[in-house]
């Protein structure tokens, strides 16, 4: 695969997510994601993959179980648009606990698209790959944040001194 003028690889990133994580079990469509589970040194022997069939990636729903990891790549390119946010909300909802997706420049996906369901863009690279990586984990998508707690609500130092 080929490098961008930064020096970054997505077949390195994606091995690199999968050495990360050192997923139990994995979801993946064919092309790039496949080959990187492939040539996965660290790869654990009783590592699940389940491949998603290319034609109809949605017909593998619903899926045997959670997956860790899913890896979707050479895919969204080649469906419809309803057909592709119908997948990764399977996946983002269902599937997988971790999403990886690696997405041509030129398709008809846009960043929003991702954003808007709980992606993050993990790098974009530049010539002669153009395409962008994104990423969904839900250990990270919804944070508790300080504010959002009983301590905070109703100002509680306040009971039975004052009505308000």
């Amino acid at each position: 695969m080929a490098t961008d003028a930064n020096g970054y690889n997505p077949e390195q990133d994606l091995t690199m997510i999968l050495a990360h994580y050192q997923p139990t079990s994995v979801v993946h469509s064919a092309g790039l994601a496949e080959q990187c589970l492939q040539e996965w040194p660290e790869r654990p022997a009783e590592a699940e993959c389940l491949r998603l069939p290319a034609e109809d990636p949605n017909s593998a729903f619903p899926l045997p179980r959670l997956f860790d990891l899913a890896l979707i790549t050479d895919t969204l390119e080649e469906l419809p648009q309803q057909q592709g946010q119908k997948l990764l909300g399977q996946l983002r909802n269902m599937g997988a606990t971790r999403i990886a997706v690696y997405v041509r420049d030129g398709s008809p996906w846009r960043f929003q698209d991702f954003i808007g369901m709980g992606f993050t863009r993990l790098y974009h690279y530049t010539d002669p790959v153009n395409a962008t990586l994104f990423a969904y984990d839900l250990d990270t998508y919804n944070y508790v944040r300080e504010w959002n707690n009983p301590e905070n609500w109703a100002n509680p130092e306040m009971w039975d001194k004052a009505r308000w």
